[in-house]
């Protein structure tokens, strides 16, 4: 049976608000609360997970670090980078954490496909990887059955400040992004496929529209 997911395009966005934001929609909503999806940019920082460990951020600079609830180790997030918070309820959307994080990962592999850019998941390092390369990461936290936070995709950025951390904890691990692999499409065309890639996968119903957090 398919679900309402209403989608909101938030644009670029500090990280802090949009985080408390994602923790309070997540702590008040009720059974007969709608699912969202999130889509924004951020302002540069890093972000290091519960697990996360102080030595994977090797020489952060001038960017800030925050330590926040998800899943994962260090990662960044800046300008170009397409940011996508699922905010759902995972027994209506029928879906465990595991299938999830699939699903996921297979909406991007799906949007790039289109590209004719082959890429890859792995069961052991979650996220999306073309050659090697990590393209998109993917980190979340489930509270009451509600999931937040979501994944990350390289759309056209600087990728130099991921050389200043172990990017999702790996040493030396390689970075790309669409640009890099050639892909030169407007930021609101790859929101668009993304969030229809996500509604195909999970079963939902798109309804758009909205331009601003709830709280």
């Amino acid at each position: 049976m398919s679900h309402s997911l209403i989608i909101r395009y938030l644009g670029l966005q500090p990280y802090e608000p949009v985080w408390q934001a994602m923790r309070a929609f997540t702590d008040n909503r009720t059974d007969s609360s709608h699912s969202e999806l999130w889509l924004l940019q951020h302002s540069p920082v890093f972000t290091l997970g519960q697990a996360g460990r102080p030595e994977h951020l090797l020489a952060p600079g001038n960017i800030p670090v925050i330590n926040i609830d998800r899943g994962g180790q260090v990662t960044y997030h800046g300008p170009g980078q397409l940011v996508a918070y699922l905010l759902l309820d995972l027994k209506q959307a029928g879906v465990g954490v595991r299938s999830l994080v699939e699903k996921m990962e297979n909406s991007v592999i799906e949007l790039l496909s289109g590209f004719a850019v082959r890429a890859n998941s792995d069961p052991k390092a979650p996220g999306v990887y073309v050659d090697g390369a990590k393209i998109a990461a993917v980190g979340l936290r489930i509270r009451r059955g509600y999931s937040y936070h979501g994944l990350s995709l390289n759309v056209d950025m600087d990728l130099e400040p991921f050389s200043r951390i172990n990017p999702c904890g790996y040493a030396g691990l390689a970075v790309t992004s669409m640009k890099t692999l050639g892909v030169a499409v407007p930021m609101t065309e790859i929101q668009e496929q993304l969030s229809a890639n996500l509604c195909d996968q999970l079963g939902y119903t798109a309804v758009s529209g909205i331009n601003e957090l709830p709280y």
